[in-house]
């Protein structure tokens, strides 16, 4: 059974496209579809550009859906137009954004978020509480600035300060974080926990393939069809 991924960056280079596919296939064996939005090079990073993207978001789930997926995985950690798409599917969604923040928020440790908005989006604020620590990288606003060398630096930059100023955990509200392959460097660079957002929707999006549903899943848990999040 297939995962189908829903990019919000639009692009062309394969590279970029496929690697939340892949890094979903390496963990948890997951047979992954992977599309991309039209039209949007620079991906969602404001409200603007976030309307534009939900009936974009909502039409490629309906084709992914008819492509034979047996779930959906909207890669992008604001969770935009996650409801619409769960109304208008009859599978399984689940989102970046809570699925991160529900994994750190069951770590109980003091956890702090990082990303490219202004402030951490909604699902982080309603399940890490709204006063939760946030930044973002030095010059980095949208999805493409991860994607330099100066980027991916000042991510490792932010996460260490972050680190420095209490956080035990460091959650990733931008799947661009994935991308650059930051966990990996946090863990051994700085020596605190990272959860990427990516990684933790594919846990859930290996239980709904491979059992159906997550054991004991409480009501409003990311893997959920029903529009609870």
């Amino acid at each position: 059974m297939s995962l189908g991924i829903i990019r919000v960056l639009t692009t062309a280079d394969p590279a970029v496209l496929l690697e939340h596919g892949r890094i979903l296939e390496r963990e948890y064996g997951l047979r992954t579809i992977t599309r991309c939005i039209e039209d949007q090079p620079e991906g969602i990073y404001d409200d603007e550009s976030q309307a534009m993207a939900v009936p974009k978001i909502v039409r490629l789930g309906r084709a992914l859906q008819d492509q034979g997926c047996k779930a959906l995985f909207l890669s992008c950690a604001a969770d935009p137009g996650l409801a619409e798409l769960r109304a208008a599917v009859s599978i399984p969604v689940v989102s970046a954004g809570s699925a991160a923040a529900r994994v750190a928020a069951c770590l109980g440790l003091p956890a702090a978020v990082m990303g490219i908005g202004a402030a951490a989006p909604a699902p982080f604020r309603r399940l890490l509480g709204e006063d939760v620590p946030y930044a973002r990288p030095d010059g980095v606003t949208k999805t493409m600035d991860l994607l330099t060398p100066v980027g991916r630096e000042a991510a490792l930059a932010c996460a260490r300060r972050l680190h420095e100023e209490g956080a035990k955990v460091i959650v990733f509200s931008c799947t661009g974080l994935t991308t650059i392959g930051l966990a990996p460097r946090v863990r051994a660079e700085i020596g605190c926990a990272a959860v990427d957002a990516v990684s933790a929707a594919g846990m859930f999006a290996a239980e709904w393939l491979g059992a159906g549903a997550v054991p004991g899943m409480p009501e409003g848990i990311p893997g959920r069809h029903a529009g609870k999040e």
